[in-house]
């Protein structure tokens, strides 16, 4: 089982430099803003999120608006910010940033250069 001790304010902002660099600790939840090309790549974003946080059975908050996604975590019954915040955090990053074009496989990935199939705003 995950360990459910708590992070202090330091800890977490020095956890999230080195592991999460795009996610930021704002009142007392960890934050990732994911911006998307539209209504689509948004509801693409949401599910794969929710398919991560059910399987993992541990819950963000979503702020979902047309084109952005914002993904907050905190443990509800620590009152504060535990290992599972970061490793749900970190499967999230993962699977939502995966670039398949960036590995040098068989898959490409969606076209950059043609406005129709943008999907993610990559950092």
């Amino acid at each position: 089982m995950a360990s459910s001790s708590v992070y202090t304010n330091q800890a977490v902002e020095d956890k999230l430099k080195t592991e999460l660099p795009h996610w930021y600790l704002e009142n007392g939840w960890i934050r990732r803003k994911y911006k998307t090309s539209g209504w689509k790549a948004t509801l693409m974003v949401v599910n794969t999120v929710g398919h991560l946080a059910e399987a993992a059975w541990h819950h963000p908050d979503l702020t979902v608006s047309y084109a952005f996604v914002i993904v907050k975590l905190c443990t509800h019954d620590a009152k504060s910010i535990t290992d599972k915040d970061f490793q749900l955090a970190a499967k999230i990053e993962a699977v939502i940033g995966w670039q398949p074009a960036l590995e040098g496989g068989a898959l490409t990935g969606t076209p950059n250069d043609d406005v129709r199939f943008k999907y993610i705003k990559y950092d």
